[in-house]
């Protein structure tokens, strides 16, 4: 027998009221790669902040020019080899054949519901939105450099593009 006033204040609960409960809560989509996560937008949005900002602190075009292409080509690696992987599960490579033939390799992960626990839903939009808006954002900065007439500026964002 149960004591009804023991000081407690926990209710009983059904256990079919418990699943319905569960279930209607949403979802928190967790970041579980926080460092891949933070690396996969650090170098796309350094690199259009010292577009946007090198004009500021440097009178060097070469300089300005050097550095975002270093930082972009950091962000490919870094898509490539490291959070296209954890975060979406993407890779892809290069392979030679005997022939000396060039075949591109593209690999993503399988949609099983035991694979779908390890990627994460907010990764993924992280990952997806970061990928698109960077190049959206330097087709406006080609047009705004064209319409403007900095043609000297207009070579990085081609290069952005493509």
């Amino acid at each position: 027998m149960l004591p009804q006033d023991s000081g407690d204040d926990t209710e009983d609960v059904s256990l079919f009221d418990a699943e319905e409960e569960t279930t209607d809560r949403p979802k928190k989509s967790k970041i579980r790669h926080p460092v891949a996560s933070f690396f996969h937008l650090f170098f796309r949005v350094s690199a259009i902040v010292v577009y946007l900002l090198c004009e500021l602190f440097s009178s060097s075009f070469i300089a300005c020019m050097v550095t975002i292409i270093l930082l972009l080509s950091c962000d490919f690696w870094a898509v490539k080899n490291v959070t296209g992987r954890l975060m979406v599960g993407l890779r892809w490579w290069n392979h030679i054949d005997e022939d000396g033939k060039s075949h591109w390799v593209f690999e993503s992960r399988k949609a099983s519901r035991q694979e779908n626990k390890t990627v994460s839903e907010a990764e993924s939009r992280i990952f997806w939105l970061g990928l698109v808006t960077c190049p959206v954002l330097w087709v406006v900065f080609a047009f705004s450099a064209l319409f403007s007439f900095r043609v000297k500026w207009l070579n990085l964002e081609n290069d952005q593009t493509s």
